[in-house]
């Protein structure tokens, strides 16, 4: 098997497992039982600062043309990550949630991402629209940049969340659609931590229940 057909079948695995999962509302899907992860809403799962692994950097084309690479434009900040299809219920129920949260915390550090999956340009268009989304939205229908997470916390439903600390880590996964609530939860104790350079006594802090 040549090195593009084994690509093909990973992803065409991953798609399976999603569309197995597609437009969840919830379950106890999380990681339990492993050292520095905290479990509270059975949907949201905080990984401690010393036990979190790198985020993948998401670069691609831009939902309607146009690059974009997080690697060049996160900095220090904090970025949220979300998965969404304009055909999910979920995704559009939390849309305005995600959009009020970003546009309230972006001059605080925090950016967002959007990685659309299995959908028409036309539709995904439409979808961020008619729910204003001003913030960078990846074209991700071959789920292959949701993959890049499967060493850290594994996207298992749509939508899925992500935060990514300042350092770049995954610090909190959400395997359903977000509250204001939820998702403000799921930021406090990232935004509560230092920045890169700061100690590991103030990192281990950060790490809290949703």
């Amino acid at each position: 098997m040549d090195g593009w057909s084994g690509r093909r079948v990973i992803l065409l695995f991953l798609l399976g497992c999603l569309g197995l999962a597609a437009c969840s509302d919830g379950g106890t899907a999380g990681v339990t039982g492993q050292t520095g992860f905290v479990q509270g809403d059975p949907t949201v799962t905080m990984v401690a600062p010393d036990d979190r692994e790198p985020a993948p950097d998401l670069s691609g084309t831009l939902v309607g043309g146009g690059g974009f690479s997080l690697t060049e434009e996160r900095g220090d900040d904090i970025v949220v990550v979300n998965v969404w299809g304009s055909w999910c219920a979920p995704c559009r129920a939390e849309a305005e949630t995600l959009e009020t949260v970003y546009r309230d915390l972006r001059d605080e550090g925090v950016q967002f991402v959007g990685l659309n999956t299995r959908d028409t340009e036309a539709a995904a268009l439409g979808f961020l629209r008619s729910f204003d989304v001003t913030y960078p939205n990846l074209d991700d229908t071959d789920a292959f940049l949701q993959l890049g997470f499967r060493n850290s916390l594994p996207s298992a439903a749509i939508p899925t969340t992500w935060v990514i600390d300042r350092q770049g880590r995954v610090a909190a996964r959400a395997l359903a659609g977000v509250t204001e609530e939820r998702l403000r939860a799921m930021l406090e104790p990232v935004l509560a931590e230092g920045g890169p350079a700061s100690d590991a006594g103030d990192g281990a802090e950060g790490g809290g229940t949703s």
